[in-house]
């Protein structure tokens, strides 16, 4: 059973329902196999467990605040 894998920041249940159904329609579209063989996994990261350029997501985004 192919598994499709998402990992990244905080998402509302309306935006995990929209990557489930669209990830797996486009799998369909593309390979031709059925949905149903379709695992779609979502991992959330806190803010503070995700970092770039030597900063952490939940600092980013408390400077960009500042303006």
């Amino acid at each position: 059973m192919p598994i499709i894998s998402w990992e990244g920041g905080k998402l509302t249940k309306e935006q995990k329902k929209d990557l489930i159904r669209r990830f797996t329609e486009i799998a369909v579209e593309v390979t031709r196999v059925p949905a149903k063989f379709y695992s779609v996994v979502i991992r959330e990261q806190q803010d503070e467990n995700l970092g770039f350029a030597g900063e952490t997501v939940e600092e980013m985004k408390a400077r960009m605040a500042k303006g």
